[in-house]
């Protein structure tokens, strides 16, 4: 009776854990009609304190994310942080989210907080979004990046994190920054990642389109 007792528990617990890997796999899938773009605080002010490479990086990624989520319907949150101080989102970033053809919808947030979750309205916007997943990039990453992660896990998000569209002042505190997202949850990726994980396949207009794009 042990030896069956025994035997099965650790089917039972293999079943389990099977479970629980078939789970996070899942989960870690962008989902076009569950997942939403979040650009954290890409402002003027911050832009200029960034190292040169790493922000051309950001900002070229985030375009690449902009214009996903414009051809695969995913609602875009741009968060300022004391705009007044750090000035509005860079000109590129700006000009992308003002595009007025093909439908991209962009709700904005100005905040003192540094995790844009506990900025005023995120609650309710988040809520009627009802978007499970979140791709987040923007700056910096070891403070307003991942703050605003942290915040999501915490609400029971699923979230995605491209390596190569945050940035920090230094690329010791932007590592510092992936490595708590990581640690906490997050899905730490790549641009290039996240787009042909959201495609699915090959041979679309969406695909010919971004794929011109990433080159």
């Amino acid at each position: 009776m042990d030896e069956l007792y025994l035997r099965h528990g650790r089917v039972d617990g293999g079943d389990r854990l099977a479970q629980a890997r078939g789970m996070k796999a899942e989960g870690m899938q962008v989902t076009p009609a569950r997942a939403a773009l979040l650009v954290v605080d890409i402002q003027e002010r911050l832009a200029a304190a960034m190292p040169a490479e790493a922000m051309a990086a950001c900002e070229k990624n985030t375009l690449i994310l902009i214009e996903l989520a414009r051809r695969l319907g995913l609602p875009v949150v741009a968060s300022e942080q004391y705009p007044r101080g750090l000035g509005p989102t860079v000109p590129a970033l700006a000009a992308a989210l003002a595009r007025p053809e093909g439908g991209l919808d962009v709700h904005r947030l100005e905040k003192l907080e540094f995790a844009t979750v506990e900025a005023p309205g995120f609650a309710a916007l988040s809520e009627r979004l009802g978007r499970k997943q979140w791709i987040v990039v923007g700056m910096e990453s070891h403070v307003c990046v991942w703050q605003t992660v942290r915040g999501l896990l915490g609400r029971g998000a699923e979230v995605q994190v491209p390596a190569d569209a945050v940035c920090s002042r230094s690329a010791d505190n932007r590592a510092t920054g992936l490595r708590l997202m990581e640690r906490a949850g997050a899905v730490v990726t790549s641009t290039e990642t996240v787009v042909f994980d959201a495609l699915g396949r090959a041979g679309t207009d969406e695909f010919k389109a971004l794929s011109r794009l990433i080159k």
